[in-house]
Order: structure tokens, then sequence, then C-alpha cells
């Protein structure tokens, strides 16, 4: 299996050095900047795996690389987790609205770092190495694309199918409508929000077996998640 490709983006020149030789000696690919917009173009050109992600750094913030990458077609669902000095609960919920996936606050061990990277590409790399995606009683081979639950096949259009193998890279995760438009649909799309709504009663339709729950849950005013 290929080296996972990190990106790191931290201003404190002797943590990047750290963080990068750390990284580098567990097996990892690691690209290091220390300034936002540099940021943006490195995950641009070659879409990395997972972005270590600083709160304040040079040019353009952490916060706004962070929502530009998420509003970006090729790195919309890149795993993001945040470094941060900053303490307090509004500021770590802020950078999770924002679109990422974990928050570190500072001063941190580099293992607790490490580990929590781990478990992020633990739950990814099916995906990104062709492998069975399986949650819950779902199993989706994006090989044969083919989808069963419980063993039984199931037959999704494709647009569910897409819909579907999103939601299954990132269980348990809420995606807003607006999220699962630009990551199935692409960010040019014209379709409307509520599409969304309509494709994801299909999914469930789709999905439905009897005896199983719904394993698509509905989070009021926020977005979907799949749920094991």
């Amino acid at each position: 299996m290929t080296a996972a490709k990190l990106l790191l983006v931290e201003d404190d020149p002797a943590l990047a050095e750290l963080l990068e030789y750390r990284f580098a000696n567990e097996g990892y690919s690691v690209r290091v900047t220390a300034d936002g917009d540099e940021a943006l173009l490195l995950a641009a050109e070659d879409a990395p795996d997972l972005i270590i992600l600083d709160w304040m750094i040079e040019g353009t913030s952490g916060i706004e690389v962070c929502r530009r990458l998420r509003r970006t077609k090729g790195t919309a669902h890149v795993p993001i987790i945040m470094l941060t000095a900053r303490e307090g609960e509004d500021d770590k919920i802020r950078g999770l609205e924002t679109g990422a996936d974990d928050y570190l606050t500072k001063p941190f061990s580099p293992r607790e770092l490490l580990a929590r990277v781990a478990a992020v590409l633990r739950r990814i790399r099916p995906a990104l190495a062709g492998e069975s995606l399986v949650v819950g009683d779902l199993s989706l081979d994006p090989v044969a694309h083919r989808v069963t639950r419980r063993g039984q096949p199931l037959h999704l259009g494709p647009t569910e199918y897409r819909l579907l193998k999103f939601l299954m890279e990132s269980p348990g995760r809420v995606f807003s409508r607006s999220q699962l438009l630009d990551g199935v649909w692409g960010t040019e799309s014209e379709i409307e929000l509520r599409t969304v709504d309509v494709h994801i009663r299909r999914l469930r339709q789709a999905i439905a077996i009897e005896g199983a729950k719904d394993p698509v849950r509905t989070v009021r005013s926020a977005g979907y998640s799949l749920e094991g």
C-alpha cells in the first residue's frame, strides 16, 4: 500500500520540523508549508490524503483555508485536523463547523496527533486502496460497483451509488446539503439543494431491507450522516 500523503500547514519552524520528522519516520509522505496561500496551491496541485492545519498561519488564515478547501471539489472531503492555541469552546465549534474533522489544542503531544491521524486514515484507507467499504451491515465494492446489505445485493442508481459511497467514506460524520452537493455532484453543479433530499429518499428506499433499521440519519437543520 502506498504511503499516505500529508500536508502539514504550520508556521512554527521548530514544531513543523518535529512533526515532519515524526510523520516521515512513521512512513508518511509529508509536504510542509507555513503559508495559507501556498497550502491552497499545494492541495490543488496534488490533493493529500489528510491535512494538518494550524489556525494561526502566514497569509490566509487557517480557518479560511479550511473553508476554501471544503468549497473546492478536489479537496472537499479530504480530512482536516486543525491545530490551534485557542482553547475557547466557541473557537472549537467554529473550526468544526467550518469543516475540520478534528481539533487539537496546543501544546499537544506529537504521539496524540500521530494517533489521531492514524485513526482517520484507518477509516478512509479502504476507499483509497480500492478495497470494499463496510459500515454496519452495508458493504460497497468500489471496483465491482456492487452494494450488498446482509449479503443481499442492492440495486442503486448511479447518483444513489455515489451518494452512498461518499457517506460510507466518512461514517458518522454529518454532511450539510451543500457539502453533499459539492462532494457528489461537484461544485460546478447547478442542481438545487432540495435535490439532495430527493436522492437521500431514493437511497433510503434502495438500501431498505426487511428487519433492518434505516442507517441514514437526518440531523435537523444540519444535514445527513450514515450510521453503522
